[in-house]
């Protein structure tokens, strides 16, 4: 297994490789976010570690700029800043999970084995979810409504599919969050209604009818029906 870090703290670098090393996991460290864009190359690696606060290009930008050319390779974002907007611009730009220093490095190694079982499984998928006038494509990662494509982030288009493949059912906030991010996490929750009102303003703003709906004191579910 090979693991791509960008880090600048020359210690703690060393550190991380070292403890991974002990797990049978190659390191590949960089301390520059300019020198690792230039160099990566798409599915070089098992799975990408990055600080937010480094010279060159911040850890938020490499990650947008590795999801422009390569949408698989789990991505982790370590960083000393726990600011809620911190983490939404994390996750919409494409990172599957957030770490705030200082951390064990067992949590480190907790996430990334939960990120890697989770690539690893077969992802069973219907090709194209059709809701009254929403298409999804979810092999192409597009959206569709009335014959217009909505762009989302990675995060509105996982929690879109999370809520399609309900098929109507009613999903808790505490559900979508363990699905969102695969484990509990006490911010997710309030997170989730950020996100769903992303998703009303993108899907359902500009149309009469609704298809993301509330049930008050259970959850949220995706239907064109009351």
């Amino acid at each position: 297994m090979k693991i791509l870090l960008l880090e600048d703290d020359f210690t703690l670098s060393k550190e991380i490789s070292a403890f991974f090393t002990t797990k049978g996991f190659e390191c590949f460290p960089y301390y520059d976010g300019t020198l690792l864009l230039k160099k990566y190359f798409p599915y070089d690696y098992d799975l990408i570690i990055l600080d937010i606060n480094v010279p060159g290009t911040n850890g938020i930008d490499v990650c947008k700029g590795i999801r422009e050319v390569d949408k698989k390779t789990p991505i982790i974002m370590l960083t000393a800043f726990s600011d809620i907007e911190d983490k939404l611009s994390s996750f919409d730009n494409g990172a599957d999970d957030y770490l705030v220093k200082p951390f064990h490095f067992e949590e480190l190694f907790a996430r990334i084995s939960s990120l890697l079982r989770r690539k690893d499984i077969p992802q069973q998928s219907e090709s194209k979810i059709i809701i009254n006038d929403l298409e999804i494509l979810e092999d192409d990662m597009k959206i569709f409504r009335s014959g217009e494509e909505i762009k989302l982030t990675p995060k509105e288009f996982k929690l879109i599919l999370i809520l399609a493949h309900a098929k109507g059912k009613v999903l808790s906030k505490q559900f979508i969050a363990e699905k969102l991010w695969d484990y509990h996490i006490e911010t997710n929750q309030n997170t989730i209604e950020v996100y769903i009102n992303f998703l009303r303003k993108k899907i359902d703003k500009d149309h009469e009818t609704k298809l993301i709906r509330t049930k008050v004191g259970y959850g949220y579910y995706l239907s064109d029906q009351e």
